[in-house]
């Protein structure tokens, strides 16, 4: 049976749940992209917190003395969200980072383009490899996961009940930076290891024939090589996008834990 009476209490209780679940949906991959319409985002976070509150019948109404004192309610449960979000969101800079070192090699450094998902110049071939982890994402449902461990937040992280472990959290940050340079640096390998090679044999043709303008060669090579080496490469793409999602749900996880 359905029972969808508010009182005062049991509102102040859904509107909690209504802000926890807005700032998840506001930063978190897929479902915060600013590409999404608003009217979506509003509505998934309505009819998600509404279902929430169905099954998260508060027993007790919350406590608080003041003004003051709901208004830090609101702001917990906001970056509760918000962190969620996070730790789900910052894993997509992996192949952002790795495009952009693979630009480098490649020479494609000066084609930066603007992203409308995220209001910021990235690289094209970072550009390229986020659009298809985030095709992948989809197709693995690892979206579901995503919303599954906001809506078990619940569970570990009641309402009004996060406590901020700020070291816990500062580590896990310093974790995924460690993370990041590792599976970042996996990705890039192959186009930096023909490229490394290549740069190794212009050499050696500079000093055999001064004569020929290695320079405006080694452009051309690198540029075909890099593309034959991502098009090669391109069957290893779910194996990329699996080492994200570990790390996405790693990410999640510790975050969750450094808030009870």
């Amino acid at each position: 049976m359905v029972n969808y009476e508010f009182s005062l209490y049991t509102f102040e209780y859904f509107l909690m749940i209504l802000v926890r679940v807005a700032s998840f949906v506001f930063i978190a991959p897929f479902f915060g992209m600013n590409n999404t319409p608003n009217r979506v985002k509003i509505g998934l976070s309505v009819f998600t917190s509404i279902i929430l509150y169905q099954v998260l019948m508060p027993k007790n109404p919350l406590e608080y003395s003041g003004v003051i004192e709901f208004a830090i309610i609101v702001l917990k449960e906001g970056i509760t969200g918000l962190l969620i979000g996070f730790a789900a969101n910052i894993c997509n800079s992996i192949v952002l980072l790795s495009g952009k070192i693979i630009d480098m090699e490649i020479g494609l450094a000066m084609m930066d383009i603007f992203d409308p998902s995220s209001n910021q110049q990235v690289a094209i071939t970072g550009q390229f490899y986020n659009y298809l982890i985030m095709m992948l994402l989809i197709v693995t449902n690892m979206h579901h996961y995503i919303l599954r461990a906001l809506i078990d937040s619940f569970q570990v992280v009641p309402v009004n009940g996060a406590v901020f472990q700020w070291d816990h959290l500062l580590e896990t940050m310093i974790t995924y930076m460690a993370d990041l340079m590792v599976i970042g640096f996996r990705i890039v390998l192959p186009v930096f290891a023909v490229s490394m090679i290549l740069n190794c044999i212009l050499g050696v043709m500079a000093k055999v024939a001064p004569q020929m303008n290695m320079f405006a060669v080694g452009i051309q090579l690198k540029i075909l090589l890099g593309f034959t080496i991502m098009f090669l490469t391109i069957s290893l793409l779910p194996s990329i996008s699996n080492a994200v999602f570990r790390e996405m749900k790693k990410m999640i996880v510790s975050i969750i834990e450094g808030m009870y």
